[in-house]
């Protein structure tokens, strides 16, 4: 520890030693940052925050959802530093007094795009704007008033863009609908006017509406439906026919015998079974067969001769029987219609395939036109209806929270800090060039240095003694460098000061 205590003071002999060098290189670095400290221009910002509320109950029934309004509200936060309304911002401040054509407009632009911050916070609905004004060729003064006027400039476009932008962009759309409308109109027309010249060439050839091949298609779909019910109109005939079959036209009077009652009611279950799908060669039909038979030997010739009134529920079974065989014949009355037109279009498509095909073309571009004509009708309401929605019913809140601030001190650069960290640079560059003199010079502090230098022993060593008239030189030397030292950081202070003083005046 002892060894090095005594290096330290070996080292600081040496400095002292240069301590004329040493503060000559102070007062040269100090002047040189000092200088360069004061030429950096003062920066001045100033900041604002505005609130825009885009919550709307009417928008959200028009379909224009929360999001979709903060995604607008993003775009336009996004392109507020765009050129064209940098541009604004420097015809309306006094920026415009330094400006004397189109290239010193872009620079300007150029500088405000870099000096502009609009940032949203954590409420998305606040906005933070700022921008900073360091031009070396204006006063403090200028820079503040221009830092102040740019945000307020800013805010006034936003407002502006916000409340009116939806207005100007709805009513550009609905002129590029409306231009697109009337272009699909004229085709439209056109092409309605190029069918009714082809349907009137070719009346005799292509009758009905749609093509051929819609029209066999639907021909196709009908018969299949007709076939169905077709079916089932067979079914129930053939099912009341065989009822029709087991039932006596008459109602016989019961004679002695009972005999004609008999064979009735043995006819009547003949007719049940087969109605039920029997078959002759089924048992039962067989005996009731016989039964018939048997009864018909014994009396039923006398018993068909005589007396009896009408069987209504013949005669109800029979118009039944009827109506369903009409319904049959109607059916396929309507299916060899629709077959025969059928073969008849599929004869045409074989024999004019040319005018089929022109046809189906003439269709296909008229329902194209007309779809398109439809959505852009609908697509000029929809936006009609969500620009009123917008601009009509100031449903978007613009509301300044915070005005912009007048910037009263520079915010960059700390000018009071530069220049006390200057000081403490030059301080230590003079010890800096100091230490490296001692260290190029070949001479020993000590008679201990002297010996581990050249390996011998040091028999003893003479201090140096000084005269009553070099002690007081050495006093009044002493008195100047402290002076010089003191006036150092007595600049260093004065500048500070002046600093202060400076942004008072600003």
């Amino acid at each position: 520890m002892a060894g090095l205590y005594d290096e330290l003071l070996v080292l600081w002999h040496g400095i002292w030693n240069r301590r004329w060098v040493a503060l000559a290189v102070a007062w040269g670095v100090a002047m040189l940052g000092w200088l360069g400290v004061a030429l950096i221009p003062n920066s001045y910002q100033s900041k604002a925050r505005v609130y825009v509320n885009t919550q709307s109950l009417l928008e959200d029934r028009m379909g224009i959802t929360q999001v979709q309004s903060q995604q607008d509200l993003d775009r336009l936060r996004s392109t507020l530093a765009s050129a064209e309304n940098l541009e604004k911002v420097v015809r309306g401040t006094d920026l415009s007094q330094t400006v004397s054509g189109p290239r010193d407009i872009a620079a300007k632009i150029t500088t405000l795009r870099e000096n502009i911050t609009v940032m949203a916070q954590a409420d998305p609905s606040m906005i933070d704007i700022s921008a900073i004004s360091a031009d070396s060729s204006l006063s403090d003064g200028a820079n503040a008033r221009i830092a102040q006027q740019v945000v307020q400039k800013l805010i006034d476009i936003f407002q502006e863009e916000n409340l009116s932008g939806d207005r100007r962009e709805t009513k550009q759309s609905l002129a590029f609908l409306d231009q697109q409308i009337a272009g699909r109109a004229k085709q439209l027309e056109a092409a309605d006017q190029r069918r009714i010249e082809f349907a009137q060439r070719y009346a005799g050839l292509l009758p009905g509406a749609g093509s051929i091949s819609q029209r066999m298609d639907a021909a196709r779909m009908e018969i299949n439906t007709i076939d169905s019910q077709l079916v089932q109109a067979q079914s129930a005939l053939t099912a009341m026919n065989g009822q029709l079959a087991g039932t006596p036209q008459t109602l016989p009077g019961v004679g002695a015998s009972g005999g004609p009652s008999a064979l009735a009611q043995a006819q009547a279950n003949l007719a049940s079974m087969k109605a039920r799908g029997w078959t002759n060669s089924h048992p039962d039909v067989i005996a009731a067969q016989r039964e018939v038979d048997a009864l018909r030997k014994s009396g039923g010739g006398s018993a068909s001769g005589g007396g009896g009134t009408p069987n209504p529920a013949y005669l109800s079974i029979k118009s039944m029987q009827a109506e369903r065989a009409a319904t049959v014949q109607a059916l396929q009355a309507r299916k060899a219609q629709l077959q025969a037109d059928l073969n008849a279009m599929m004869s045409r498509q074989v024999d004019e395939p040319g005018i089929a095909s022109e046809q189906e073309k003439l269709d296909r571009d008229y329902e194209v036109l007309k779809t398109q004509y439809d959505k852009l009708l609908a697509d000029r309401e929809e936006i009609r209806l969500r620009g009123e929605v917008k601009t009509e019913t100031g449903a978007v809140q613009f509301r300044v929270i915070q005005p912009p601030s007048t910037p009263t001190a520079p915010t960059a650069p700390n000018r009071p800090l530069l220049l006390l960290g200057v000081l403490v640079l030059a301080i230590a560059a003079g010890l800096g060039v100091a230490f490296a003199l001692g260290q190029l010079k070949g001479s020993f502090s000590t008679a201990a240095r002297l010996e581990r230098a050249i390996g011998l022993p040091v028999a003893g060593s003479i201090s140096q003694v000084r005269s009553a008239a070099q002690q007081a030189v050495e006093k009044q030397r002493m008195k100047w460098f402290a002076a010089a030292s003191g006036g150092l950081a007595g600049v260093c202070l004065l500048l500070i000061a002046v600093e202060f003083v400076q942004r008072g005046m600003a």
